[in-house]
């Protein structure tokens, strides 16, 4: 990138000492935590340096830190946090649940009512069963797919993030759980095929996301995607879509954008209404063997699988605010949004963009096409973490790495102001942004 090292390195030097004396609050109340939890943290996506803020509340679409700052929740609980903080709907049915007793150690009618709307949605997802959270539900099917098959491999993809022990970042990592992978390029089909080739009587499961989220809301091409489908038809193994996070990207996910129909789905965050919340499912044959009654059935417990409070959350957002025509809206939005913040980059030629389809997006240090993570490699994330600092001194509350996923009560005026943020800390900081060739 054409970034001047030390003025670009002043920059965010100052950027930090800014954030620091804002935010002292912060820098406390992580130095308390560090007496119990090691660095003051248990989820490792919040932390950042030189200390995350530490929020104290949130009301729609906006939060505020532990310092007493405003900000517009762009980041929405990294996907989860659709219905946006304490939306009346989904907190009227939290309250009724509590009433009515949260620990009932059997099964309610509310687990039902939750299953039949999320199968009305994903008709993919001909039977499905509940967990707690993405990764439980990624693991679980990956679980069945092996079971199914009788076979040990799972293709992945460079990049892809399906939890914390399903992380492909770099290829992997030392805490992923212990399944055989085959590692492939993502949006290059080719790659997949030679893996076939070589693995394919061993092939249990491809696991792909149809966009990549945590790797930097990168779109799977439709012609990749549908490449997918074909070759885990010619070798016997299951198509596993990870819609934990594209769920929201229409009524039926990015599979029904797309016609495309996979073995098995992963889905949670927004789906349980803002609580934990896992659910995986899909072809009847794979998921009727988790059917009790059968002498052979597999075993999924889980004690919270089908808690009340989730059920209850989860049943009255989908039924009485998620509706196709809501959920279209807000994608749109995200679209038109990305749109603008692009305009911004590009009209102050700053070689920088945002990535990402309908109401996900991530800002990337470079305007070039990406299609694979690879295609970041060489970027500046300095010109990022630039942008991150700069956005927070506006009053805009992001991820670190880029991640924008707008909420429900992000509007027209919200939307206004997140292009002004952005266009003042551009403004602001030109001379040290990469430049565009």
């Amino acid at each position: 990138m054409n970034a001047t090292p030390a003025p670009l390195d002043h920059a965010l030097f100052q950027a930090v000492e800014n954030y620091r004396a804002r935010n002292p609050r912060s820098a406390a109340l992580l130095a308390e935590a560090e007496t119990a939890l090691p660095g003051g943290n248990t989820r490792s996506v919040l932390f950042h340096g030189p200390f995350p803020l530490s929020m104290a509340r949130g009301a729609g679409c906006r939060v505020w830190d532990a310092d007493g700052h405003e900000y517009i929740d762009a980041l929405g609980e990294f996907t989860a946090g659709l219905y946006g903080h304490s939306h009346p709907v989904v907190l009227a049915a939290i309250e009724e649940a509590l009433r009515g007793g949260i620990n009932l150690s059997s099964h309610t009618a509310r687990e039902g009512l939750l299953a039949h709307e999320i199968q009305r949605r994903f008709p993919s997802m001909e039977l499905l069963r509940f967990a707690n959270s993405g990764t439980e539900a990624n693991l679980l099917a990956l679980a069945a797919a092996k079971a199914h098959t009788g076979r040990s491999k799972v293709v992945v993809f460079d990049g892809a993030y399906h939890g914390g022990v399903l992380t492909f970042s770099g290829g992997g990592s030392p805490m992923n759980v212990p399944h055989d992978f085959v590692l492939a390029r993502y949006n290059d089909a080719d790659s997949v095929r030679a893996l076939v080739a070589a693995h394919g009587p061993d092939i249990a499961a491809i696991l792909v996301e149809p966009m990549l989220g945590a790797g930097g809301c990168i779109p799977g091409e439709p012609a990749f995607l549908q490449a997918l489908r074909t070759l885990a038809d010619e070798c016997g193994a299951l198509l596993v879509f990870d819609e934990v996070m594209t769920s929201r990207l229409s009524f039926g996910g990015r599979q029904a954008l797309l016609s495309i129909r996979p073995d098995l789905t992963t889905a949670g965050k927004y789906l349980g209404g803002g609580m934990s919340f896992g659910v995986f499912g899909g072809r009847r044959d794979v998921m009727e063997r988790f059917d009790p009654r059968r002498p052979d059935a597999l075993a999924h417990a889980g004690t919270f699988n089908n808690n009340v409070l989730t059920m209850a959350a989860g049943h009255a957002g989908l039924i009485q605010v998620l509706t196709a025509e809501v959920v279209q809206a807000l994608n749109e939005r995200g679209e038109q949004l990305r749109a603008r913040f692009n305009a911004v980059l590009e009209r102050h030629g700053v070689d920088m963009a945002f990535t990402g389809t309908g109401s996900l997006m991530t800002l990337h240090a470079t305007a070039a096409p990406v299609r694979s993570p690879a295609d970041l490699q060489g970027t500046d994330g300095r010109a990022k973490d630039l942008v991150f600092f700069g956005l927070l001194e506006e009053g805009v509350f992001m991820a670190r790495r880029g991640l924008i996923a707008l909420s429900l009560p992000v509007g027209d005026a919200e939307c206004d102001a997140l292009v002004a943020a952005l266009e003042a800390v551009v403004v602001r900081h030109r001379a040290v942004l990469p430049a565009r060739a």
